[in-house]
């Protein structure tokens, strides 16, 4: 059985609370570590400018699917499009990524609210899971964060080589 928007609206801001939670637990040294070592080799901070980048592309993503859209470009490649993001959120502190992240979450929130049960069978390209439904495509908004958290949690401790892969 699908989910309803009402229960996508609450996941949503459940992990977004639980994101904001993390980071704001986080001590200032804690930032410059290092999360992934291919690409560009993100840190803490490089993950949370990742988080408001694609909080803002999901948002684009799903209005072009509401309105009758075919999604991402099939030729869209994903990992040039977090790099680029990535780099020109470089020069915002977390707290003003912070408050983005929470800005554009809220406004992924107030576009689910205002779907209908009958919105989450549309379906369009996302660039990860290929064809698939508006359901699945919110899903991953927050379940994306899970992961990265999941991979931060995780940090090795000094010595230990860190994770190899941004996703």
């Amino acid at each position: 059985m699908p989910d309803s928007p009402d229960h996508l609206v609450i996941r949503l801001s459940t992990e977004a609370q639980k994101t904001v939670e993390f980071f704001n637990a986080l001590a200032p040294g804690q930032w410059e570590r290092t999360v992934y070592t291919e690409g560009s080799c993100w840190t803490v901070h490089q993950v949370l400018a990742h988080f408001v980048a694609t909080e803002k592309a999901f948002r684009q993503l799903i209005e072009n699917v509401l309105a009758g859209g075919s999604g991402a470009p099939e030729e869209f490649n994903i990992d040039s499009y977090n790099e680029r993001k990535v780099a020109g959120l470089r020069d915002f502190s977390p707290d003003e990524l912070m408050q983005q992240f929470e800005a554009q979450r809220q406004a992924n929130i107030e576009l689910v609210k205002r779907m209908g049960p009958q919105d989450l069978l549309k379906t369009g390209r996302h660039p990860f899971l290929g064809m698939t439904t508006l359901e699945e495509i919110i899903q991953l908004l927050y379940r994306h964060n899970q992961i990265h958290q999941r991979d931060m949690r995780r940090l090795p401790q000094a010595g230990e080589e860190p994770a190899s892969q941004p996703g």
